[in-house]
């Protein structure tokens, strides 16, 4: 399983036709078949590329809306 870095993962934000990638608990989700994602944004909070560990704490849905998409790597420490 691939493994990446904060810095390599903001190079997945969905942009210019890059893949869109979160990572949550460690893992890195592949959310770029979700609508919600669409651009590398969802719902102008947040940004694809980015560890959202903490932001869904706060959100009105928890992490197992996640399952649904393939985990593509881990998240490491540089």
């Amino acid at each position: 399983m691939k493994r990446f870095t904060r810095a390599e993962l903001r190079y997945y934000d969905g942009r210019e036709g890059r893949p869109t990638y979160v990572a949550f608990g460690g893992k890195v989700y592949d959310v770029s078949s979700s609508f919600l994602w669409k651009g590398g944004r969802h719902q102008v909070l947040h940004s694809a590329g980015e560890d959202l560990t903490e932001a869904l704490q706060e959100a009105p849905h928890g992490a197992e809306l996640l399952e649904r998409f393939p985990v593509v790597g881990e998240l490491v420490e540089e």
